[in-house]
């Protein structure tokens, strides 16, 4: 027996749309997503109904939706994308019967939860699963730093049932570890009154380590966006690119042991699209060291298995995940 609902993922460009099926053993299966453009649409609801005419005109009752935006009960906005979404209005307007909107982090956070072990790829730390008891960081870099976490019950009272909590944790304080990181911090201070780590550790950033790499050299370098420096960098065609990526992944690794630290965590998960097409450059490089150079907690942070999440769609999933704990909570991880 299964319950059908719609699942929806809405970021700065795209907005993805599938069926979401939930079984009664909390078994989420997704049908092929759909992927929309939201800069063709006028709004979420032309969105929603141009995809259901793709489904034939008709849609489940319920909808589960990731937004990239704060949650706010009477409107929320989104950072890169014009859509206003009026939750009051939800029902009225889609027709649903029950809806739940979760941020997008929060809802990768519960694909994290629900993920099967092969759908984890081994970056450092002991080669094992993820914990079945504790918390696990989970964070992400993409158009900002997105950071979560959940706490799993593992013993045999809780069943193994997880709570996901939202966090802002890509806005604390950027903190350099060597005096590259120091004249990059100098650079963004004359813009930004506090660097936070988002500032370094997100998919824009790496235009301002490319050109702080440059300065350092006395290099004059041609303009050149984030995609392009990201593509250069990976493949190798461009060597200060590739040092740019390489510096990203040395601070990847350090805000993720902070995030770690921080939250108490038994485990954590690197998540986001940018982290899966990066994830060869990420084995490669220092990025594991960074992560445990902690000083006198080297050791503990040697001891936590730091995987990446390598699910095609964990907005999806993790909007799903939501729903069935909101509305099904007899059912576990």
């Amino acid at each position: 027996m299964s319950h059908d609902i719609v699942a929806v993922d809405i970021g700065g460009t795209h907005a993805r749309f599938a069926i979401a099926s939930i079984s009664s053993d909390g078994t989420i299966e997704l049908s092929e997503p759909a992927t929309l453009h939201t800069a063709t649409h006028a709004s979420f609801q032309t969105a929603w109904e141009d995809y259901r005419e793709r489904m034939g005109g008709a849609l489940p009752d319920d909808l589960a939706m990731a937004v990239a935006g704060q949650i706010k009960p009477d409107i929320i906005r989104f950072t890169n994308n014009p859509w206003i979404i009026r939750p009051p209005l939800i029902r009225e307007k889609l027709g649903c019967v029950r809806h739940l909107i979760v941020n997008d982090f929060e809802a990768v956070a519960h694909a994290a939860a629900r993920a099967p072990a092969d759908q984890f790829l081994h970056l450092t730390g002991p080669e094992t699963d993820l914990p079945t008891h504790g918390t696990i960081s989970v964070l992400g870099p993409g158009t900002g730093l997105g950071v979560a976490q959940f706490w799993r019950d593992g013993t045999p009272e809780g069943g193994g049932t997880y709570r996901v909590q939202a966090t802002e944790g890509g806005h604390g304080d950027f903190a350099p570890l060597d005096s590259i990181e120091d004249a990059l911090l100098a650079r963004l201070r004359k813009r930004h009154n506090r660097v936070s780590t988002e500032r370094v550790v997100s998919g824009p950033a790496i235009v301002d380590i490319y050109e702080a790499l440059a300065a350092m050299e006395g290099r004059a370098v041609v303009e050149l966006d984030d995609v392009a420096i990201w593509t250069a960098g990976v493949s190798g065609e461009n060597s200060l690119a590739a040092a740019a990526v390489d510096r990203f992944c040395l601070a990847l690794g350090s805000a993720a042991g902070n995030i770690a630290l921080v939250q108490g965590a038994s485990g954590v998960v690197i998540a986001g699209g940018l982290g899966y097409r990066i994830r060869e450059t990420l084995l490669a490089s220092g990025f594991a060291e960074r992560f445990c150079a902690k000083g006198r907690f080297a050791a503990l942070m040697a001891s936590l298995p730091v995987k990446l999440i390598t699910h095609p769609q964990p907005g999806l999933l993790g909007a799903a995940a939501a729903f069935a704990q909101t509305y099904f909570k007899d059912q576990t991880a």
